[in-house]
Formats: C-alpha cells, sequence, structure tokens
C-alpha cells in the first residue's frame, strides 16, 4: 500500500512563499505521476500542479507563474513551492500519486480520478 504523507504547511501573509512536501512510501513500481490538490472550505477539490516521471508539468491557470512542482525520484518525495501566496490560496493542499506512469495527460493530470493514491493533506494558510 503507497502511503503519502505531506509537510511544510503553515501560516503566512500575503506575498510570501512556503515549500510544501510529499514523501512516498511502499511503492511497487519503479514510475509515477504526481500531482497537487487543494481544497478550500466550502469548494470543490481542484488540481495545483502535475509532473510526470520524466519531469513534464502541467498548472493550473490560477497558479502559472507563482508555483513549480518538482520530485526527487530518488528519494521518492515530490515539492511544490509556492511564491506570491494570496489569501485565496487559503487551502488543506494534498498530494496524489499514479504509480506506473510515465507521462502526464494534458486531459486529465489536474483530475481527482486520475490519481490512485492520496495523503491526509497540508493546511496553508495566507492572511492579508
Amino acid at each position: 500500500q503507497v502511503e503519502l504523507v505531506e509537510s511544510g504547511g503553515g501560516s503566512v501573509q500575503s506575498g510570501g512563499s512556503l515549500r510544501l512536501s510529499c514523501a512516498a512510501s511502499a511503492y511497487d513500481s519503479s514510475t509515477s505521476c504526481m500531482g497537487w490538490f487543494r481544497q478550500a472550505p466550502g469548494k470543490e477539490r481542484e488540481g495545483v500542479a502535475a509532473i510526470g516521471w520524466y519531469g513534464s508539468t502541467r498548472y493550473a491557470d490560477s497558479v502559472k507563474g507563482r508555483f513549480t512542482i518538482s520530485q526527487d525520484n530518488a528519494q521518492n518525495t515530490l515539492y511544490l513551492q509556492m511564491n506570491s501566496l494570496k489569501p485565496e490560496d487559503t487551502a488543506m493542499y494534498y498530494c496524489a500519486a499514479r504509480p506506473g506512469c510515465t507521462d502526464i495527460i494534458p486531459t486529465s493530470s489536474l483530475r481527482e480520478w486520475w490519481y490512485n493514491y492520496w495523503g491526509q493533506g497540508t493546511q496553508v494558510t495566507v492572511s492579508s
């Protein structure tokens, strides 16, 4: 059973930065695609960013130019660098994994159903 554990959330002021991490364990596949999602109170979960095994990426329009997704395949760790944070970025952030995947699919990689495993989330709060 794949386990994903997020960390790095916290409270920052508008314009600040945070770096989220997601450690993956118990992988039974040599490749995977991974993504970051977020869910604000009263809203549906939305895809933020995705990355394929070989490094291709995709971002939601709302975070382009501010967030960067990256990974360390050797360490099975996913990252999300978040800069120029805004109050509307406040949400619980989740990482997700699709083992066996090598490349993201633009129409699917920011959709919840595309992923097999999920972490428990880390809270990000941005104050104005």
